[in-house]
């Protein structure tokens, strides 16, 4: 396979992840921003998300920090290279620059998507009903998702398009737990509580977790277990270990499929084994915060070292 399609397919499906991961941050937001603040001084959810969006150094800094203005930055603003018209329109883009390398459908998901999201009427819903707009740009991931699935060869190409998918799904489910546990810790006082427990079911259902996580842990919703879950668990969809080993499997599958190994293969297997040896409690007693740090730095890495193998840019935008 040329290099620049490659590189196309990898860009394309990050692109489309990273748009619906841009929505799931402000459900999140929205979410926690219905529960009245307890504690004086706690930073606003609304600048939580644009913090851990990885955009806020593109945020005009006179702007207030309420959710039209973030939303609509994190929407459409043509300056934030992330905002979800600009990943969609990214995605489109790379789609047109190798549409032989891909389905109808999937041609069809992303071009229709497009369009709908240029509509004037798409700037209302997103401004008057946040929510439905949100859905709508999940229901988006869930379509192209599903029309690569069901009709895409089983080749390198997919698998260079599932390598872009789960380095940025990993990376993005390490923001939502970033959101919660670090840019809004709460006092001492709040941990434990309603809105505490409020704001880590937020996190669950921000990542469409919520049932899979009932299945699981049934009633048991403390911080440890749905940290766990979205870290840890190899049977959670958008949990940390099991994007790693999906990462692992289609690097092997590529190997297999060229005949050679780079350096990245070691990387991946690297990063795995760290999330499939790693204890809760050990990560709580060090550090949420740094932990999750530490593994989106690997993350990062990983990506650049996938284009560095295979010849093109993986250098990851606003993060």
């Amino acid at each position: 396979m040329l290099s620049r399609t490659a590189d196309n397919l990898f860009w394309l499906s990050r692109y489309v992840e990273r748009a619906e991961n841009m929505a799931r941050l402000m459900e999140m937001g929205y979410r926690m921003a219905l529960m009245p603040s307890v504690v004086d001084g706690n930073r606003s959810e609304w600048e939580s998300v644009l913090s851990s969006s990885g955009c806020a150094a593109s945020y005009d800094p006179d702007a207030p920090l309420r959710q039209e203005e973030v939303a609509n930055f994190l929407i459409f603003n043509r300056d934030n290279p992330s905002s979800i018209l600009n990943c969609f329109e990214a995605a489109r883009a790379s789609a047109r620059a190798m549409r032989t390398a891909i389905t109808a459908e999937m041609w069809e998901a992303l071009n229709n998507a497009l369009m709908e999201l240029r509509r004037p009427s798409m700037h209302n819903l997103a401004k008057n009903e946040l929510p439905e707009f949100i859905d709508w740009v999940k229901k988006q991931g869930s379509l192209f998702r599903g029309t690569t699935d069901s009709t895409l060869l089983r080749n390198d190409g997919y698998d260079f398009i599932r390598l872009g998918t789960f380095i940025e799904r990993a990376d993005n489910t390490a923001r939502l737990l970033d959101v919660k546990y670090y840019v809004l810790l709460p006092e001492t006082s709040m941990v434990g509580d309603g809105v505490d427990n409020y704001q880590w079911t937020t996190v669950l259902r921000a990542a469409s977790s919520l049932r899979a996580f009932h299945w699981v842990y049934r009633d048991d919703y403390s911080p440890h277990r749905i940290a766990h879950f979205l870290i840890l668990n190899p049977f959670s969809p958008r949990s940390l270990a099991h994007c790693s080993e999906q990462i692992t499997h289609h690097l092997e599958r590529l190997a297999r499929h060229y005949g050679q190994r780079h350096r990245v293969h070691g990387q991946a297997v690297e990063m795995y084994s760290l999330l499939t040896q790693s204890e809760m409690d050990d990560i709580f007693s060090n550090g949420l915060h740094e932990f999750l740090t530490d593994f989106q730095a690997r993350n990062r890495s990983l990506s650049n070292a996938i284009g560095e193998a295979y010849y093109f840019g993986g250098t990851v935008r606003c993060v």
